[in-house]
């Protein structure tokens, strides 16, 4: 299952400080209905993210019924990515 979609760049102070682009709830709906066959475990949906020229393997996170994608460092170093940025998003959810 694959997604496109724009974001804002937020940042979580959380017990591990992260920032995050939210997945759009449209995509959410989508990635529900095949969630319990590719988690791995508390929610996590494995998925390749592509922004720019930089793609990772992560894992999106489960928050408040919706989903939100992790910008490691790595990432956002590559392509220059700062809190508030809009960023394109493509993400790739893999399967079992």
């Amino acid at each position: 299952m694959e997604f496109s979609f724009s974001g804002e760049v937020w940042y979580w102070r959380g017990p591990a400080p992260f920032f995050f682009v939210s997945v759009p709830e449209a995509e959410c709906d989508d990635i529900h209905l095949i969630a319990n066959d590719v988690t791995y475990g508390w929610g996590m949906i494995p998925c390749d993210v592509t922004i720019g020229d930089t793609t990772r393997y992560t894992a999106l996170w489960p928050k408040d019924g919706g989903y939100i994608v992790p910008l490691k460092k790595g990432v956002r170093d590559a392509e220059q990515i700062d809190l508030g940025d809009v960023v394109e998003v493509s993400l790739s959810v893999r399967g079992p």
